[in-house]
């Protein structure tokens, strides 16, 4: 009777070692994706701030383009 007792108890312990586990994996997972998510805003800030800050540059591009063609022909 002590081995299929000792068998169940081991089972047990397994199965209390996997939801532990599943415990910590799920916490990292919700971490990891907040932390994308984190990311992922700043990277659009970034790109918002490098679009506002080379459409000054891209118009004055244009008009010296737009110049130089002219007085080229």
């Amino acid at each position: 009777m002590f081995w299929p007792m000792f068998q169940l108890a081991l089972a047990f312990a397994g199965v209390a070692v996997l939801g532990v586990l599943a415990v910590r994996v799920g916490r990292e997972v919700g971490r990891f994706s907040r932390a994308v998510a984190d990311s992922a805003e700043r990277i659009g800030r970034a790109a918002e701030d490098l679009e506002r800050a080379a459409t000054p540059l891209a118009e004055s591009g244009g008009r010296l383009r737009r110049r130089s063609g002219a007085s080229g022909e």
